[in-house]
């Protein structure tokens, strides 16, 4: 997306915004703003596909001008219903088109619920159903969130259609990402609400670009991707953009809203509903792709999260060669353990974890000291700097692994924390920040309180912490001191005192009053 075009969304999501503040928390307002931008991105794709493929100049009309008073209206309606579902996945009559609903100035909720059904109905018994089941149950419009009486909803919906409506989406441009924009813009200016805890399943666009290039070190073209707590979908999305092709993505995330999200997010990117296999269900608990292996697995799993931990994992083959359980109350290696395990021979995955998960002790240690010592597929460690996810403030890291490494004797340490840029709400990573990172994985460089790439011998004599600061030496040496210099400094100061005291006795004995020394 151009600039001028993201300036232009983010004025009208702020007066969107300013519409509904007051009215429902900004968590609420978040939801109710991307469902109606994936209807906009729906009726201009469908629009934009009428005209363009299937409608010829001998029609002598547009999909918008077609109205039930033209001859063969239901043969149009037929045959263009047929197409667009094959190839869209599914299907708008004219009326439904969304300028045609944010131009009205009559009631409009009632058909706009239906239409929202309409888009869901339209795709049952057809490939793309799984795909748009349930996909608007978030855009409740009867909530008394959105108003007291009928009208006041009424009144509320048309004006935030009528703001999104001004919006130009640039579809023409494949690499807009309208909805993620929209997500990150809206959690960046109301962090206080939206996405309290967004930090849980929403990865900053710049450490998604991290973690992108990481795991495509060396491919062209990817026969598929998974991210096993996928949330808004974007980080998967993220990764096709560095190949020149990703066969077929795979996702699965807990949370329902954030579910329809991932959906949106892979149709509003052109992500035909026959190439992506979005599932919603505790990855953990119920993993839902467990047979499949995959060339590339990204992930930023929630930090630290509970889990069951249950003895009945022990005979779970994502668990049972290490011997051990990642705690009840920490589930991040339990997360890297189901990721390797989905992984392909030839698959490179980069996880986000806390810091604290490089050198916590117990089953944690355990299961770090399997995964070097035994396994060695630990490629790389690299140090992020503290507060640049969404509602969390604490330093985190990203861990690569491969199940064929290139080079199996070290692994590669990178310090990247004191580099970015402090924002407003947080820390980012500039580009030559994450151009820094990339480069040096990829080269496989020691760099002078930045990189240090340590023999596998070197980690096993520390007892398989993986602590930074025990590879990376970022002790910076202070300045000598001139002890002359400080004496001199000293005496001068002295004899100010003495000068300014005889000066303020001076003028005690004028007041004839005692000095204060």
């Amino acid at each position: 997306m151009s600039d001028k075009h993201k300036a232009q969304l983010e004025a009208q999501l702020w007066n969107i915004a300013n519409t509904l503040r007051g009215k429902m928390n900004a968590d609420d307002f978040r939801d109710y703003i991307l469902g109606f931008i994936f209807y906009k991105f729906l009726s201009e794709q469908l629009e934009n596909y009428v005209n363009d493929k299937l409608l010829q100049a001998e029609d002598g009309f547009l999909y918008d001008g077609l109205t039930e008073a033209q001859p063969q209206y239901g043969d149009y309606l037929t045959a263009i219903r047929e197409a667009c579902l094959d190839e869209l996945g599914y299907f708008l009559r004219p009326d439904e088109l969304f300028h045609n609903i944010a131009s009205r100035t009559d009631f409009i909720l009632e058909d706009l619920t239906a239409i929202l059904r309409n888009i869901e109905s339209s795709t049952m018994g057809t490939a793309s159903e799984d795909d748009f089941d349930k996909l608007f149950e978030d855009l409740d419009l009867t909530s008394t969130k959105l108003g007291r009486s009928e009208e006041d909803k009424n009144k509320l919906v048309s004006r935030v259609l009528n703001h999104l409506d001004k919006i130009d989406f640039a579809l023409e441009d494949t690499d807009a990402d309208v909805l993620g924009d929209a997500y990150e813009y809206l959690i960046g200016q109301f962090a206080s609400g939206a996405g309290k805890k967004a930090g849980e399943f929403y990865t900053p666009q710049e450490v998604s670009t991290v973690l992108a290039r990481l795991v495509t070190t060396g491919k062209h073209r990817l026969r598929s991707v998974y991210d096993p707590t996928c949330g808004s979908g974007s980080l998967l999305l993220r990764v096709r953009k560095e190949v020149e092709e990703v066969g077929y993505f795979y996702g699965q995330e807990l949370n329902r809203t954030t579910y329809n999200l991932a959906r949106m997010n892979m149709i509003m990117h052109q992500v035909k509903y026959d190439r992506f296999d979005i599932r919603q269900e505790d990855t953990l608990e119920r993993p839902q792709h467990r047979d499949e292996r995959f060339e590339a697995v990204v992930a930023n799993p929630p930090f630290s999260a509970n889990w069951s931990a249950s003895d009945l994992f022990n005979g779970d083959d994502r668990f049972s060669p290490y011997g051990r359980l990642a705690p009840k109350s920490k589930a991040d290696f339990a997360f890297v353990q189901h990721m390797i395990h989905q992984l392909a021979e030839n698959g490179q995955m980069a996880v986000v974890l806390p810091h604290g998960a490089l050198f916590r002790g117990g089953a944690e240690a355990h299961i770090r000291r399997f995964l070097i010592e035994e396994r060695n597929y630990l490629d790389a460690v690299i140090g992020l700097p503290a507060n640049i996810f969404y509602g969390t403030g604490i330093p985190t890291c990203i861990l690569v692994f491969k199940k064929c490494r290139e080079q199996p004797d070290d692994i590669l340490f990178i310090d990247a924390s004191e580099h970015y840029e402090k924002a407003k709400n947080q820390n980012v990573l500039r580009d030559q920040d994450v151009d820094r990172i990339v480069t040096t994985y990829r080269e496989r460089t020691n760099q002078d309180k930045y990189s240090y790439v340590a023999p596998i011998t070197e980690v096993a004599e520390n007892d398989y912490n993986l602590n930074i600061p025990r590879y990376v030496d970022t002790f910076e040496e202070e300045e000598s001191v001139n002890l002359a210099a400080v004496s001199a400094e000293l005496k001068e100061l002295d004899r100010e005192l003495r000068e300014n005291e005889a000066v303020i006795a001076g003028f005690c004995r004028e007041l004839g009053i005692e000095t204060p020394f």
